[in-house]
């Protein structure tokens, strides 16, 4: 297992990391850090009790240009615009409501306080934004991410009303992609994002396209 430094100012080769797709302990949460950790396929993920691990998973699960699914009961609710959607509105209720929710077979409190505020730097730095669901004037689901020029890098989402957060992110997601967007990458295997067309792929092809800058 790699140990960084406090000091962050390279990562081990993505080969490195275990089976699971950890890769290293340690080093800071600064934004230089978060920004060359995304930009390298390399995410933070840990818990409130747990030092900093950095994880690049082989495959990876994501979703690209074309391969977005909605369905026709999805299509009806966009359409009726059951929620207002917003960007950017409120960064921090977004992703103080993604730490407050529990999901199954997850660890419960890994969007911790440091992670909030290092993520709320990246907000302000215009790399990590928010998209959110509205009702009557009520902020009712959303998600949050990193957006590093044609690539997302999702994070996390939550709902308090059925469909909200997936409105949020559907409309996002067909923005993204009609501007340009080469990739959405999800981490993880969940199989609501698989419903939403998200497959997985080798890490390789992966690394392949997030590397691929806009021109």
């Amino acid at each position: 297992m790699y140990f960084l430094p406090k000091k962050i100012t390279s990562f081990p080769p993505l080969s490195e990391a275990n089976a699971d797709g950890l890769l290293a302990i340690g080093g800071n949460l600064n934004v230089e850090s978060l920004l060359l950790a995304y930009k390298s396929g390399i995410f933070p993920w840990y818990s409130e009790s747990e030092p900093i691990m950095w994880w690049s998973p082989d495959p990876r699960f994501v979703i690209l240009p074309g391969e977005l699914i909605i369905s026709k009961s999805m299509h009806k609710i966009l359409r009726n615009e059951v929620f207002e959607i917003k960007f950017n509105h409120s960064f921090e209720k977004v992703i103080a409501n993604c730490a407050k929710v529990k999901r199954a077979g997850q660890r419960g409190t890994w969007i911790t306080t440091a992670i909030q505020t290092a993520y709320l730097k990246l907000h302000k730095k215009g790399f990590a934004i928010s998209g959110e669901a509205w009702k009557n004037g009520e902020l009712v689901g959303g998600f949050y991410g990193i957006l590093i020029e044609n690539s997302f890098f999702g994070e996390s989402m939550f709902s308090l009303v059925d469909n909200a957060s997936k409105v949020a992110f559907l409309t996002y997601a067909e923005k993204f992609f009609k501007e340009g967007g080469k990739i959405i990458d999800c981490q993880l295997y969940t199989k609501h994002l698989q419903s939403l067309g998200a497959k997985m792929i080798p890490r390789k092809l992966f690394i392949e396209k997030i590397t691929t800058r806009v021109v």
